[in-house]
């Protein structure tokens, strides 16, 4: 039985698992919220987020590099900071992607199966779960289909925007969260916008989990954390006008479901289909990719004692088994109980305080092991703290609630024994 991960994926692998992260549930479900506390300052915040996703992509870049092992920020904080810093961030990296798994099959469900989307949103789960554990090569190839299927659809999404809406807007059928409230904006607005976008930027963490499983991590981590992210950010902009251009901003902050809305109302009505089919894909595609980095962390905190040790078997198919199992039951039980705009809400400042962790490890590490520069490190710190703070208090309160229980179990269970 194998004891350690094959080394199997190239740059374009890795790329590709990381917009499948990325190009998910967040774009199908954050502009409406986005754009009530933002109002006219979407943009703004679309940039804003997309800057602190770069801060934050360079230290992990670096880390990457320094440290070519699965486990992300929890080994960086382990191995630059302490063993308590590094235990924040797996807590804080567990409870954000299983939170944004259960967010991603939530949606599935209401695209898919409007009758019973708790329902729908299991059996995905049980579904991409058994896809992952048979390996890792065969997750790649379903995103290249899975991603290459979003990009489509949002390009009919941009096309439809800028082409122009009607002027009979009507609600999308089938709602993707909770109806925002009126429109905020204003400068604290943008930043609480930003901290919710970012949730659609923070797929590349998937790719730094991914350190043990690609060929020559040095050169292949480094290229595909910046190629993704640049993709990514072109998307988003390109979306973001387009939703602006064809709904304007106050009826974008009362839709639930902007993107179904803008093609229903646009020039051809009949692809609103596509986009509802899109949707679906694009979440499936998220929940391929986040639950694999679920794993892996969890992997990589059981190889250390600090959550049980069955989680660290890996199986014939080259892959911890066990550990992804156990990842997709976590996520369908938040699936049970929350519904997708609050295990969103979740998952945005949980994965904030993730990278918190890293732009803080980054900082220890020396001249010769970086390739972006130290301020980068700094501004990402700062950045990721203000936005988690100001998004909504209660999902705020209920965040530190997570990590300071999850925190002190995993103390109990290795705490600064482990190694």
């Amino acid at each position: 039985m194998p004891e350690s991960v094959q080394r199997r994926l190239g740059t374009p692998d890795a790329v590709v698992l990381g917009l499948a992260a990325m190009l998910g549930t967040g774009v199908f479900a954050v502009w409406g919220p986005a754009a009530a506390a933002a109002g006219p300052w979407l943009l703004v915040a679309v940039v804003l987020a997309a800057a602190v996703a770069t801060c934050n992509a360079g230290s992990t870049a670096d880390l990457a590099v320094a440290h070519p092992e699965s486990g992300g920020g929890y080994v960086y904080g382990r191995e630059r900071l302490a063993p308590g810093a590094g235990r924040l961030a797996g807590v804080a990296f567990l409870a954000g992607k299983t939170s944004s798994a259960a967010a991603a099959a939530g949606v599935f469900g209401s695209y898919v199966l409007p009758s019973q989307p708790v329902a729908a949103a299991v059996v995905v789960i049980v579904a991409v779960t058994a896809l992952n554990t048979s390996g890792i090569r065969w997750t790649a190839r379903g995103a290249y289909a899975l991603v290459g299927g979003t990009l489509a659809v949002l390009a009919l999404v941009v096309v439809s925007g800028l082409l122009g809406a009607g002027d009979d807007v009507t609600a999308a059928a089938v709602p993707t969260g909770e109806i925002p409230q009126q429109v905020a904006g204003g400068p604290l607005g943008a930043f609480t916008a930003a901290g919710l976008i970012f949730f659609a930027f923070a797929g590349y963490a998937r790719i730094a989990t991914l350190a043990e499983e690609v060929r020559d991590p040095a050169r292949t981590l480094r290229r595909a954390v910046e190629v993704a992210l640049a993709i990514a950010l072109v998307t988003y902009l390109l979306v973001g006008i387009a939703l602006i251009v064809g709904l304007g901003i106050d009826r974008l902050a009362t839709e639930t479901s902007p993107l179904v809305t803008l093609v229903d109302t646009g020039p051809s009505p009949s692809l609103g289909v596509l986009v509802r089919v899109g949707a679906a894909v694009a979440a499936g595609s998220a929940l391929l990719s986040v639950l694999v980095g679920v794993s892996r962390t969890a992997l990589a905190m059981a190889r250390r004692t600090e959550l049980p040790g069955a989680l660290a078997v890996i199986g014939r198919t080259g892959t911890p088994w066990r550990a992804d199992v156990a990842g997709g039951l976590v996520a369908i039980g938040i699936a049970l109980v929350a519904g997708p705009a609050a295990a969103i809400a979740l998952s945005a400042c949980s994965v904030l305080v993730y990278y918190a962790v890293i732009n803080l490890a980054a900082l220890r590490l020396t001249r010769d092991e970086r390739r972006w520069p130290m301020w980068t490190s700094w501004a990402g710190f700062v950045l990721c703290l203000a936005l988690a703070a100001l998004l909504p208090f209660p999902q705020v309160a209920i965040t530190v609630l997570v990590l300071v229980i999850g925190w002190t179990l995993c103390t109990m269970l290795g705490g600064d024994r482990a190694r």
